[in-house]
């Protein structure tokens, strides 16, 4: 079973929940209601939400700390591998998808998961971008894999709606088969 399918199967229960007798916690098993996805990416926002995303498009969210889980897919995903996600709260998401070409990109909602807009699709069929991250709500990267030997880096300065890549000049060449995932 893969970590984050794992992770949105099994919640961790406090253990005040089982009376005040009982101090060990322990795992339940919850339904994500997506049994074949292979979940990639993971991000916990507080106690209560969190948003996982994986094959076949998938995206699913919680705002009950895992006691129940809602498809929030992106209309259309389906043939879409997502590896990472980066959430802010409840309402607001960003969603990478991997893959050569066009497979690679990014997609980001402000209403929960009801609507999505893509605000990346990669167009250089040499670039595979496999991860990203955000140092705050609004500074993000995206990293592909190696193009004409060195890493591609994307750059977002708008919570994800807009991304630019990043100039490679100053940047360190790959090494002979160096890669992300």
């Amino acid at each position: 079973m893969a970590c984050g399918a794992a992770l949105a199967a099994l919640t961790a229960v406090p253990a005040q929940a089982h009376g005040p007798q009982s101090r060990t916690p322990h795992w339940e098993a919850k339904d994500s209601g997506a049994p074949e996805v292979r979940f990639r990416g993971l991000s916990a926002v507080s106690r209560d939400t969190a948003w996982l995303a994986g094959t076949g498009g998938t995206v699913v969210r919680t705002t009950d700390g895992g006691a129940s889980w809602r498809n929030v897919s992106p209309p259309g995903a389906a043939e879409l591998q997502f590896r990472d996600i980066e959430a802010f709260d409840a309402r607001r998401a960003v969603v990478l998808a991997i893959g050569e070409g066009e497979a690679s990109r990014v997609y980001r909602t402000d209403d929960g998961g009801a609507t999505w807009t893509e605000s990346f699709r990669n167009t250089d069929a040499r670039a595979f971008y496999d991860c990203m991250t955000f140092f705050d709500r609004r500074h993000g990267l995206a990293m592909s894999d190696p193009v004409d030997g060195r890493f591609r880096i994307l750059s977002t300065s708008d919570g994800g709606r807009s991304w630019e890549v990043v100039p490679s000049a100053g940047m360190p060449a790959a090494q002979e088969g160096e890669a992300g995932f």
